[in-house]
Parts: C-alpha cells; sequence; structure tokens
C-alpha cells in the first residue's frame, strides 16, 4: 500500500542545469570547465544543455572540482535519464 502513494514526480531537470549555475556560482566558463578537466568545449556544453549524460569519471572531477560529491552529480544523472525513458515509454 505505501509504494502506490508514494509521490513520483513527472518532471527533473538535467544535471546539466545544476552544473549551468554552479559555473555561474563561481564565474567559471564553459571552456575554462573543459580546460579543467580535459573534456572538449563541446562535451560540456552538451551536458549542460542535457543532451549528454554527466559519467561517472565526470563526476567524479566534478567532485575534486567543485567539492560536489559525485554521488549528487550521479543521482541527479540517473533521476534525469530515467523520467526520460518513463516518458518514452508512456507514449
Amino acid at each position: 500500500m505505501a509504494d502506490t502513494l508514494r509521490f513520483v514526480p513527472d518532471y527533473v531537470s538535467p544535471a546539466g542545469e545544476t552544473l549551468e549555475d554552479v559555473l555561474e556560482e563561481r564565474r567559471m566558463s564553459q571552456a575554462e570547465l573543459a580546460a579543467r578537466t580535459g573534456l572538449s568545449r563541446k562535451a560540456i556544453n552538451e551536458i549542460v544543455k542535457g543532451k549528454a549524460p554527466i559519467s561517472p569519471d565526470t563526476a567524479l572531477q566534478l567532485d575534486r572540482l567543485f567539492g560536489i560529491p559525485a554521488r549528487f552529480w550521479n543521482a541527479r544523472e540517473r533521476a534525469y535519464r530515467e523520467l526520460l525513458i518513463r516518458r518514452e515509454q508512456r507514449t
């Protein structure tokens, strides 16, 4: 019975939106993040736009760079991708 009352939101923003907020807060450009992580500018931009996922490796890099735990980035990414699959399966 408890499972039927569980709230499952039908929205979630890409983890890249949070990354974009962090970059803005730290006054860091996507180009600087790319240089610091070794990822291409295009890869960073696709993550920010939600087109590309944050990989576990990238999550660890963000953890080291910003002090925001990799588990946070991984959980945000997983929730977003799961929602996309749920939406796809409904259609």
